[in-house]
């Protein structure tokens, strides 16, 4: 099956930091910021749609040892990252692919070092299921044992919280992005189902705004006794009613 048309971010890249300031104040940069105290140890990282590159920024800075490949579908987006880590351009290569559609070569990672790194802030949401699934399953061939991915997105809380407030949001932000981008997707996806599908094992979940925004990590390998519980048990898919 072919997938839904690419949406376009070009002509978002330059306000979005604003954009997404004036709606969510400093909290989606807070969550993509979870993790990377526990990221030190990282050394070939690869992020994928990370926008304007804030979270790829602070990684360079913060781990002055650490190789970074950053894939976006967005040549603007992707510029806009790479001028925003400008003292660091010696250790980020920027790939301009549709990681839906583009093999392991087309990232130009087919002869690069294992990744231990994996993040994807604010992207799997603009993704159905399968293609988070599809998209995990090639980086899992990628990964070194033990390699870490972190996730940031929204969700869909159970309770009267989930079902007034942040339902209503995620339908209010799909549609908006709908008219900026074309984004074809109308809903969240399983994408903690699908990670896990693809051998990853969720190791640490924590949430803002009531559980509108969650940080993840997982590891390589398989499930443990310290797995936390599946998506479904914790959240609704966000669809609009």
């Amino acid at each position: 099956m072919n997938p839904l048309p690419a949406p376009n971010f070009n002509r978002l890249a330059r306000p979005y930091r604003w954009m997404e300031f004036l709606s969510f104040g400093p909290w989606l940069a807070l969550t993509r910021r979870t993790y990377l105290d526990r990221l030190t140890g990282a050394r070939h990282a690869l992020v994928v749609g990370d926008g304007d590159g804030r979270f790829t920024a602070r990684l360079l800075q913060t781990n002055p040892a650490v190789q970074v490949v950053a894939v976006d579908a967005s040549a603007t987006m992707l510029q806009v990252l790479t001028r925003r880590s400008a003292a660091h351009t010696a250790r980020l290569r920027g790939v301009v692919a549709d990681v839906r559609l583009a093999n392991v070569d087309a990232w130009k990672l087919a002869e690069s070092p294992p990744r231990d790194l994996i993040a994807t802030h604010f992207f799997l949401d603009c993704l159905t299921t399968e293609e988070v699934m599809s998209l995990a399953v090639r980086v899992r061939a990628l990964c070194a044992p033990g390699a870490l991915w972190v996730v940031s997105d929204f969700a869909v809380p159970l309770g009267w919280f989930g079902r007034l407030i942040a339902r209503p949001l995620v339908a209010f932000l799909y549609w908006a992005f709908a008219r900026l981008t074309g984004l074809a997707i109308r809903r969240l996806p399983d994408h903690a189902g699908a990670l896990r599908q693809a051998g990853f094992n969720c190791i640490e979940r924590r949430s803002r705004l009531g559980g509108l925004l969650i940080a993840e990590l997982w590891r390589v390998g398989a499930a443990g006794s310290n797995e936390l519980p599946g998506k479904a048990a914790l959240y609704h898919d966000g669809a609009k009613n």
